[in-house]
């Protein structure tokens, strides 16, 4: 049993800031998942006919739940303590933007303006993430 403890234990112990050394995070993921549910709002309102808008509005609440995941993401594997000592409107932001692709934004409209304040939550989150990578 010795031996088998031995041969299986760790080697080498590595500490990461995150989840993983940095550089796998990036708050372009949800940025690109909210253009293009965007752009799905727009097409949504020019257009009349009821399978295209069906199925736009099928296509926004994935996307949006995409934009929700990579925003959690960046909340609870990047953002760290000092981020939220610095930056006290992280955890607020953060919420406001998520309930912006949820069923009160993204998620329940398909008015090109939801997905405006998405992007604009989203390019706050984007400034902040990287002036913490300067640091």
């Amino acid at each position: 049993m010795r031996l088998l403890s031995r041969i299986l234990s760790p080697r080498l112990e590595a500490t990461a800031h995150c989840d993983l050394p940095c550089g796998v995070y990036d708050p372009a993921q949800a940025r690109i998942e909210a253009e293009s549910i965007k752009a799905i709002q727009e097409k949504y309102q020019a257009n009349e006919d009821p399978e295209f808008r069906t199925r736009a509005i099928l296509i926004a609440e994935q996307r949006s739940e995409l934009v929700k995941h990579h925003l959690w993401v960046l909340w609870t594997d990047y953002f760290k303590p000092p981020h939220f000592e610095k930056y006290p409107q992280l955890h607020e932001l953060i919420n406001k933007a998520t309930k912006a692709a949820g069923a009160a934004g993204t998620k329940g409209s398909m008015e090109a303006k939801s997905g405006q304040q998405l992007l604009d939550y989203i390019a706050e989150i984007d400034k902040i993430f990287w002036e913490t990578k300067q640091g």
